[in-house]
């Protein structure tokens, strides 16, 4: 792993590669009391001549500036950032699997580590990147997901943490993650805080509709919704193949009567560990909707994720340079 301390006063001490091992934890350490912690995730890929590709890690970079400014951590420059990918790379580039969409999963973090009992920043923080090898997020080929609509829960408000990658926002949403599991659904979907309406992100993932024109429709950012580290580049993406985008605020009722009048046609949630994972049904309290068949997987989704992932794995060109070289 690669570790490294800085405190207010002194600034950072320099990034170091060292065995992976348990942290020890003073019980007074400020992050187990006042949750002052933010995280990325982003992949290693193996490309076709051996070497292995990052992709996207100025992206996590910046974003990880910007969960620390809310958070009240340090921020990291994105050289720093971008120099620990490269040194964990090197050191277990062994660890990048060949073949299928396997690949090194990189996990950066910082939390406050200073041993005291106040709500304030913490003066000291430290930051690690681990990594784990991982096999394809879907076992036996990608198949569309059932999503359950949160009725009762909110994943954020305005003006709180909503647009930080931060662990709180994560712990909150896992109770509305255990009642739509209840509900034999894979995923839960969250609306606004404010009037329930609109739609807003899965547990970890940004949701895009596809109209029956080929269009993409995606909640616009709104400071209550985490800028998803794939969810830009797909609007590029998208683009670049000759398809519209509507980048607004979209209800869960224009969602339904769009399946019903079947102007909406397909559904996908965009992340690192999945990247696209088609939508198939959609089930709340006294309804459901299925998406197409609730089986199959739409022919805008297949060519986006196909165009998507053979960029990452290098057999697809890179014109916008999204994959760094490493290790």
């Amino acid at each position: 792993m690669v570790t490294s301390r800085c405190t207010v006063a002194a600034g950072g001490k320099s990034l170091q590669v060292e065995k992976r091992r348990p942290l020890e934890l003073d019980p007074a350490t400020s992050v187990l009391h006042y949750g002052q912690s933010i995280f990325e995730g982003l992949k290693a890929y193996r490309q076709p001549d051996g070497s292995v590709g990052v992709f996207r890690p100025e992206a996590n970079a910046v974003r990880f500036q910007r969960s620390a400014r809310r958070l009240a951590l340090p921020e990291l420059s994105v050289a720093d950032f971008v120099t620990s990918i490269d040194m964990l790379v090197e050191v277990d580039s062994a660890w990048v699997p060949e073949g299928g969409e396997r690949s090194l999963y990189l996990r950066p973090l910082m939390f406050g580590a200073e041993s005291f009992l106040g709500v304030r920043p913490s003066e000291e923080v430290r930051y690690l990147l681990i990594a784990s090898p991982v096999d394809s997020y879907f076992k036996g080929g990608v198949h569309p997901v059932s999503i359950w609509l949160a009725a009762d829960y909110v994943r954020a408000a305005p003006g709180g943490t909503g647009a930080a990658k931060c662990s709180a926002n994560y712990a909150s949403s896992l109770a509305a993650q255990r009642e739509a599991a209840a509900e034999g659904c894979e995923q839960v979907l969250f609306v606004d805080a404010i009037e329930r309406t609109w739609l807003e992100e899965l547990g970890g993932m940004n949701i895009f509709l596809v109209a029956e024109d080929g269009t993409l429709i995606t909640p616009e950012l709104s400071g209550t919704i985490l800028a998803g580290g794939d969810a830009g580049l797909h609007i590029k993406l998208a683009r670049e193949h000759g398809r519209a985008v509507e980048d607004r605020r979209v209800s869960f009722e224009e969602w339904r009567e769009g399946v019903e009048s079947s102007r909406i046609t397909e559904a996908y949630a965009c992340g690192t560990a999945a990247v696209i994972t088609p939508i198939g049904r959609v089930r709340w309290r006294g309804g459901e909707m299925l998406i197409g068949d609730g089986d199959t997987i739409g022919p805008v989704v297949t060519e986006l994720r196909q165009a998507l992932v053979d960029i990452q794995f290098g057999r697809a060109a890179d014109p916008h340079g999204w994959v760094h070289r490493a290790g």
